[in-house]
C-alpha cells in the first residue's frame, strides 16, 4: 500500500513496498508548456528569473502548472501566455500530452500558439519575473538548445517535437 511520506506545495513523494523493496514515488503538478510561434516563424520564449536555481534565471518556452479548477488545458495555456508575454492564440494546437508514470508521476500538455494577438493578463507572480521575451527561428532554437544557452529540461523534449513539427528535423 502506498503510505505519503512527504507533501510540499509541489511536491508530494509516496513510498510502497512491493516484493521486499521500498518504491518511492514523486507526484509532480501536472503542466501545460506552450509554443508561441509569431507571424515570422518565430518561436518566442521567456527569459524568467528563477531564484531557486542556479544561475538564478533561465531561457524557457511559455509554461505552467495546470490548475484544473480554472479550466481545460487549452484554457490554461491561454491564460499562461496571457501572463508571461501578453498574448494569446486564436489557434492553438495540442503537440503532445506527456505522461510520466512510474518514479516520477505528471502530465505535461505540448501546445503550438500561433494568430497571435495582444491579450495582457497581470502575472500572478509578479510583472519583474520575466525579464524578457526572446524570438528565435528554429534554427536559432535548436543552436541555443545545443551550445546549452537554454537548459536541458523537459521542455527540451517539446522543443525537439516542435523542430520535427516545423520539418526541421527528420
Amino acid at each position: 500500500m502506498e503510505k505519503e511520506v512527504y507533501k510540499g506545495n509541489i511536491i508530494r513523494v509516496t513510498e510502497e513496498q512491493i516484493e521486499n523493496i521500498i518504491w518511492e514515488r514523486a507526484y509532480l503538478p501536472d503542466g501545460v508548456i506552450i509554443f508561441p510561434i509569431t507571424s515570422e516563424g518565430k518561436v518566442i520564449l521567456v527569459h524568467e528569473k528563477r531564484p531557486h536555481e542556479t544561475p538564478p534565471h533561465r531561457i524557457k518556452p511559455v509554461s505552467g502548472i495546470l490548475e484544473y479548477e480554472k479550466g481545460t488545458p487549452e484554457e490554461n495555456a491561454q491564460r499562461e501566455m496571457q501572463e508571461e508575454i501578453g498574448f494569446k492564440a486564436r489557434t492553438m494546437e495540442l503537440l503532445w500530452k506527456m505522461k510520466s508514470n512510474g518514479t516520477v508521476n505528471n502530465e505535461q500538455y505540448f501546445f503550438v500558439a500561433s494568430d497571435l494577438e495582444y491579450s495582457k493578463l497581470p502575472n500572478p507572480d509578479g510583472e519583474e519575473t520575466i525579464m524578457a521575451t526572446i524570438e528565435l527561428t528554429p534554427e536559432e532554437l535548436l543552436q541555443k538548445i545545443l551550445k546549452e544557452e537554454i537548459r536541458w529540461s523537459m521542455s527540451t523534449l517539446g522543443i525537439f517535437r516542435l523542430l520535427r513539427k516545423l520539418g526541421k528535423l527528420q
